[in-house]
């Protein structure tokens, strides 16, 4: 069975970081575009960071960038998702995603993938 594991969520102070990491078993990443989505309750899914096949393209969303940087390490099949100077906002549930034959552009705007991790979540509070 194909699955993606994310990890690394929590409770963390306005200001603070945390490291998301995402672990795939069941395939090889070497072929997928990798995106980190979120979703807070109420809200829909978001596209925050979403990364090529081979790492070379990139994409945030205008709220996250210059904060949050994505990076993937096909050899070991993980894609992690450092964030810094976390707000409140930043409070969701975030999500790794998979998806073939796509433009990082096209899958973080439109929220699309083939796979999806079960998510971990963020909590941004004093």
């Amino acid at each position: 069975q194909l699955q993606l594991v994310e990890s690394g969520g929590g409770l963390v102070q306005p200001g603070g970081s945390l490291r998301l990491s995402c672990d795939v078993s069941g395939f090889t990443l070497d072929y997928y575009a990798i995106g980190w989505f979120r979703q807070a309750p109420g809200k829909g899914r978001e596209g925050v960071s979403c990364i090529s096949s081979g790492g070379g393209s990139t994409y945030y969303a205008g709220s996250v960038k210059g904060r949050f940087s994505i990076s993937r390490d096909n050899a070991k099949n993980t894609v992690d998702l450092q964030m810094n100077s976390l707000k409140p906002e930043d409070t969701a549930v975030y999500y790794c995603a998979a998806r073939r034959l796509t433009t990082v552009q096209a899958m973080c705007v439109r929220s699309l993938s083939d796979y999806w991790g079960q998510g971990t979540q963020v909590t941004v509070s004093s």
